[in-house]
């Protein structure tokens, strides 16, 4: 792991049966970078996001993923200390993973969780510094006003800024967000990835964000990595990709992403 490194991955690999999710992945990522994965379905990019932060093992062997220069797996184990290392890393799912029937401030609260004794959490008994942090949070991705809603009587993209905000409670400095704008419309899907980019400007986070839309990868991402079959097949600035190498990366389902102001 280079000294400029937040993340290496290494001969990372991952199979379900028969089928190769993850093949022989290698690649560093450094301190503030804005990072697209990009590539068709199947081709591992969840399978990437949720290995590096511990949520699936690799395949038994020379694999190795580390954060923050500490292991957080290696030959299919996930380290005995990755508990401490999850504390900096922010995970956004496609779903929103948030508890419905808790409000919003609650679940951007539990953010804190790592931080402070369980039990305050439980009786909602929020310390004075992580009731600030979480108004200071939900004000800063634009939803304060709903604090005290359910969080299930929101919109999708209401919930996945809060959900952003709890990294934020989190004190994380990595966030991946898997396929966040998957499920939204176009206008909460620029909201939360304008979100994710003054996260990453503003506060310097690193951020990797799994997208479908090639578009909002282009736009806001500067570095863009492509899966294909568990492999990278391209991994470099995003002004860089060219239209044949999409349709490569993509075949029959290269229209899906195509766009008005499709790289040349």
């Amino acid at each position: 792991m280079s000294d400029a490194a937040v993340l290496s991955i290494r001969k990372a690999s991952k199979s379900f049966g028969a089928r190769r999710a993850l093949d022989g992945v290698s690649l560093e990522v450094r301190k503030g970078e804005m990072i697209a994965l990009i590539g068709p379905s199947g081709s591992g990019k969840s399978t990437l996001l949720r290995s590096i932060s511990g949520l699936q093992t690799l395949d038994p062997g020379a694999g190795v993923i580390e954060a923050f220069g500490g292991p957080v797996q290696e030959n299919g184990r996930i380290n005995s200390g990755v508990r401490k290392t999850r504390t900096r890393i922010g995970f956004i799912f496609q779903q929103f993973n948030l508890v419905g029937r808790l409000s919003l401030f609650t679940n951007v609260a539990l953010g804190s969780l790592g931080r402070i004794d369980a039990w305050r959490g439980v009786f909602g008994l929020w310390p004075r510094e992580t009731r600030l942090a979480t108004m200071a949070a939900l004000a800063r991705v634009g939803v304060a006003d709903y604090a005290a809603q359910r969080a299930n009587t929101l919109s999708g993209g209401q919930q996945q800024r809060a959900a952003i905000a709890r990294a934020l409670v989190q004190k994380a400095k990595i966030i991946l967000a898997d396929e966040p704008v998957a499920s939204l419309d176009p206008v909460a899907a620029r909201k939360v990835m304008e979100s994710l980019t003054d996260l990453n400007a503003r506060d310097g986070l690193t951020v990797i964000v799994t997208l479908h839309q090639v578009d909002y990868a282009l736009r806001y991402c500067e570095r863009v990595i492509a899966l294909k079959a568990g492999r990278i097949v391209y991994d470099g600035p995003s002004r860089d990709l060219k239209t044949e190498q999409l349709i490569d990366i993509y075949g029959p389902e290269f229209e899906d992403v195509f766009w008005e102001g499709a790289p040349k």
